[in-house]
């Protein structure tokens, strides 16, 4: 999904995903909407007393990665002679960082270090050649278009305080181009790549983001085959900055093993990183896909989608270091219980059982149990033992503060979502835009997520930090309404096929009278100009790094899932194959 730059959305769509009444969902959802007078498409089956009870069809396949599987898959390199491998090279990498003197030398080294996918290796040594990078009072490369743009967006993503003002002396130059003249296209490609770093209102970006893309678009039409060109036609795919680590170290690897000046102590050590994070990625998985088959999920509530391994994929997106084992374990079961729990509102439940859901879900009492029909029974002890474990691990490392009430609050708020868009599906209501992106921002599951997730991550568990993830905190939001627009954006198609409540895209539509490639457009650009305001958000964010970096990643993944399609609910041969590449297939040696 390329992304142009468009025209600026109007102010009233920053006031629509910006609702004065963030709790909408929470205040609204016992709202009685008027019942439907027309049956929507379904089909019928009896309960336990002969009754006939119309549903909605599920078409879903199977998953294609069974446990039996998973479990018998296996990587020698968590074997320890890997282990020591990795340390020598380790260090021999670090020896060449450390004896690098030249700035623009250094500046590129590190840019290598980050798209191979090891920089995390070397973060003191990193932040040690940035800050003497800052701290400088001139620089010999200002009139260097490449160096300065990798220069600012290097120190722009690592959170340093830099101004576009470095760019001013380069305008005339842009301006004043003419097809035919000799021109920087590393520079260009890097300005290309600088511009996604922008925040609000920086114009001279989105005027080199416009320029550059042309330009880049342009080369590639005379220039194939060639290292530029192949680097040029990947980041017009997707830049780095919207790309997911792992998926990008697996890519770049293949393309720096064929440079020229390639460093070969930097591609074996980076090959064989990839490599024995993938085997700790396998255990983990297979640990997640013992816990989905114990609870008879995928078996007794057969019509909800069984993504187990898509559902692991994503939190290797939110956060791949070795030492979120945890996080990944537990946002893979909250996944897979999401994916279920929405397709009981969205396909099975009736809207009486759904009401009984929610409730039983809003009291958190296994006593509950006795008024819902069997299969939801199934779910809400699971959802409720699961609560329980992570709890218990969170009370292991900080025995300050209890979890389960924040937990509790996500589930329900979640399923109080859910319960309004039945509402809407029920009555055949049309929501506007902004009551839509109002529920919507719950219902993708963010804010479920990333209160899961700061219980499970690796640092000290603060009071401050609980009170912002109680009061909405701008960073979640802003990732839950981008991670919205692009799940609708991948989902539509699917969506509209099956008679869903209207999406962001219909809802833009029915308000403005725009057609489906109009309304396609706008929303790319608001994710645009959303992620503008989220890259100022994690500069000034007093969340821990790690939880900054992985509510970041959360868009990025969500472009990876969505970007050509619904790839999490459908079996597309392109995403699986990235996913074979990325959990189950080693880098050839």
């Amino acid at each position: 999904m390329a992304l142009p730059i468009l025209a600026s959305p109007p102010v009233a769509f920053i006031k629509t995903i910006f609702p004065k009444d963030r709790s909408l969902s929470q205040a609204t959802w016992n709202f009685n909407f008027p019942r439907p007078i027309q049956c929507k498409a379904s089909y019928k089956v009896s309960n336990d007393q002969n009754q006939t009870i119309s549903r909605r069809p599920s078409k879903y396949q199977p998953s294609i990665w069974t446990d039996d599987y998973i479990q018998s898959l296996s990587s020698e390199y968590k074997e320890e002679i890997y282990g020591d491998q990795r340390k020598v090279l380790r260090e021999t990498v670090r020896m060449m960082l450390c004896k690098i003197e030249n700035e623009l030398d250094q500046l590129e080294f590190i840019d290598v270090l980050q798209r191979i996918g090891v920089s995390y290796h070397f973060n003191n040594e990193i932040r040690d050649i940035l800050d003497n990078i800052y701290n400088k009072q001139t620089s010999k490369l200002k009139k260097n278009l490449h160096a300065t743009a990798l220069k600012f967006r290097l120190l722009r993503q690592h959170g340093y305080d830099i101004s576009t003002d470095c760019f001013v002396c380069f305008q005339n130059e842009l301006c004043n181009f003419k097809i035919g003249q000799f021109v920087d296209v590393h520079g260009m490609l890097s300005m290309y790549e600088a511009s996604f770093h922008s925040f609000e209102d920086e114009t001279i970006l989105d005027e080199a983001r416009d320029f550059t893309t042309n330009f880049l678009k342009g080369y590639l039409k005379q220039n194939r085959g060639n290292h530029i060109s192949l680097l040029i036609s990947h980041a017009l795919d997707l830049p780095l900055n919207w790309t997911i680590s792992r998926l990008e170290a697996r890519w770049f690897i293949s393309i720096y093993e064929k440079q020229e000046n390639k460093n070969h102590a930097l591609l074996q050590f980076a090959k064989l990183d990839f490599n024995i994070l993938q085997s700790k990625y396998l255990e983990e998985l297979k640990c997640a896909s013992r816990w989905w088959k114990g609870t008879a999920l995928g078996e007794k509530v057969s019509f909800a989608r069984d993504r187990l391994v898509e559902n692991f994929v994503w939190t290797v997106g939110a956060n791949f270091k070795p030492d979120f084992e945890l996080f990944r374990i537990g946002i893979t079961k909250l996944n897979a219980l999401i994916t279920t729990i929405d397709d009981v509102y969205d396909l099975y439940g009736t809207l009486e059982e759904l009401e009984l859901f929610t409730e039983a879900i809003d009291r958190w009492d296994l006593n509950a149990l006795d008024s819902l029909p069997y299969y939801m029974q199934i779910c809400f002890h699971v959802v409720y033992n699961f609560v329980n474990e992570i709890s218990f691990e969170s009370l292991k490392k900080n025995e300050k503060y209890i979890s389960t009430p924040y937990l509790k609050k996500a589930w329900t708020d979640l399923c109080k979502a859910y319960l309004i868009e039945a509402k809407w599906y029920y009555s055949g209501y049309t929501p506007t835009l902004e009551e839509y992106m109002a529920n919507a921002c719950i219902t993708i599951g963010a804010y479920a997520l990333f209160t899961h997730g700061y219980f499970l991550m690796p640092h000290s568990i603060k009071r401050e930090d609980l009170v912002r993830l109680g009061e909405d905190s701008n960073i979640i939001h802003l990732t839950a309404i981008i991670t919205r627009l692009a799940n609708d954006h991948g989902t539509y198609k699917r969506e509209n096929e099956t008679g869903d409540i209207p999406k962001s895209n219909k809802c833009y539509m029915n308000e403005s009278g725009a057609s489906e490639i109009e309304a396609r457009d706008y929303m790319k650009s608001m994710m645009s100009i959303l992620w503008k305001k989220q890259n100022k958000e994690a500069q000034s964010s007093s969340f821990s790094q790690n939880f900054i970096d992985t509510n970041m990643n959360g868009f990025r993944i969500c472009m990876f899932m969505y970007q050509n399609g619904d790839g999490h609910s459908i079996h597309d041969p392109e995403i699986q194959n990235r996913i074979m590449s990325l959990i189950f297939e080693p880098i050839p040696f």
